[in-house]
Formats: structure tokens, sequence, C-alpha cells
């Protein structure tokens, strides 16, 4: 792991993946894992704070950049105000910037440098269109879903995928197809083959195999007809 340290109150440090494998964690499990994800960054502080006596006390400001190799992580020490409802944190030029408590750190940011225009319109996306992610125990189960939703076709983006040895559905739903009700009564459906899942579209776009990138009902069908 290489370590600079920035000055007194911050300090940088990049570790590859081969090193985090090393280290005992699989890569996927820091995307997707919160208590394995903790566990790796304190263990990466200690040996920090053995080399360049940085102590943690109080809060902390973390940055997380994901290389192709590794991550690069910053790491600031930040202060409390007096009155209890503000962290101050440290700059380059020597003064501090007051975030509330309950503010998160991406919103002080988005105050400070502001969205570009793309992060608008994904955030616009994101609160437009609803999406599920739901596993099968068995691919015959994919096939019987996808001959009872025939008549679905177009209601929603389905994207099939394979992640050690299980099958992930992504589906995205458009309020221009169906509203609130039809939604929920859809995954209500789909829900009857499949069981709702925890895992992340970003584990399944990097890990998983992709089966079907779209309309996968349609394309199931035309591969695993009704026998009659």
């Amino acid at each position: 792991m290489e370590i600079e340290r920035v000055n007194e109150n911050t300090v940088k440090f990049y570790i590859s993946y081969i090193d985090i494998e090393d280290r005992g964690f699989e890569r996927e499990e820091i995307w997707y894992n919160r208590e394995r994800s903790e566990q790796l960054f304190w263990q990466m502080m200690d040996e920090v704070n053995y080399k360049e006596d940085f102590t943690v006390e109080g809060p902390l400001w973390i940055q997380v950049q994901a290389l192709d190799k590794g991550l690069e992580i910053v790491v600031t020490k930040a202060q409390m105000s007096k009155d209890g409802e503000n962290i101050e944190l440290p700059t380059g030029d020597g003064e501090t910037v007051d975030v509330p408590v309950d503010k998160k750190i991406e919103n002080m940011l988005e105050d400070k440098y502001g969205k570009n225009e793309e992060e608008d319109d994904d955030e616009e996306l994101k609160e437009e269109n609803m999406w599920i992610i739901v596993n099968f125990d068995d691919f015959e189960d994919v096939i019987q879903l996808s001959h009872y939703l025939q008549d679905f076709t177009g209601s929603a983006e389905e994207t099939l995928y394979s992640y050690k040895n299980d099958y992930y559905l992504f589906l995205e739903f458009s309020p221009d197809l169906l509203d609130d009700n039809l939604q929920e009564n859809f995954i209500s459906q789909v829900l009857e083959f499949a069981n709702d899942s925890d895992v992340t579209i970003h584990l399944l776009e990097e890990y998983g195999k992709k089966i079907f990138e779209m309309d996968t009902f349609a394309q199931v069908r035309s591969h695993f007809p009704v026998q009659v």
C-alpha cells in the first residue's frame, strides 16, 4: 500500500486489488458488504497510523476513487463545532468549511461546485423510473415466468444475468407504460416465481454474465416455447 501524507490533517493512500485480496478480502466484497469494507478500511488506517503517525480522533471525511487496478483513498480529519451542530473540515488554504451534522458530504460538494448536466439527467431518470432485481432458484422458473407474463410485452426493460450459478433479472419500469398500481401488480406476479435480491446492478454489470440484454421474456419464450 502506497501512503502519501498531504498535510497535518489529510493523508492519501493507494491500495491495489491484489493487495486487497492478499489481506483476505474479495474484490467484490468491498462494494456490497458494508461490514467487510469497514474492516478493510480500519485495517488500512492502522497501517497508515503506524507509518505516518496519523492518529484517528473524531469525525473523518473520506473520499474513495475506484481506479482500474485499485483504490485511491483520501482521509481528512475533521472537528465537531462547539455547538455540536456542524462538522468543521479543514481546507487546503488553512481555513475550515462548516458542514451540518445531518448533511451529507455529497450535498456539500454539490453546493460548492454544483452538478453537471449529465448528473442532473441521471438524477431525474432515477426519480422517474422504478426498478427491481430478483433472483431465481432455477432457470425453469425464468421460463415459466416468461410465459406467464407474455401479455406484458414492452411493459418493462428486462435484463437477465448469470452470477455464481444463479440467475438474476433486472427490471426497470417507465411510468409512461405502467402506473404505480400496475407496477406493483407486475412485481407481485414476478415474485411468485423469483426472490427479491439485495445484489446491486453494479455488481452484476462487473462480475455477472449478461445472458439477455433486453426483451428477456420474449427471447426466453422463443428459445423455450410451450410444449403441447
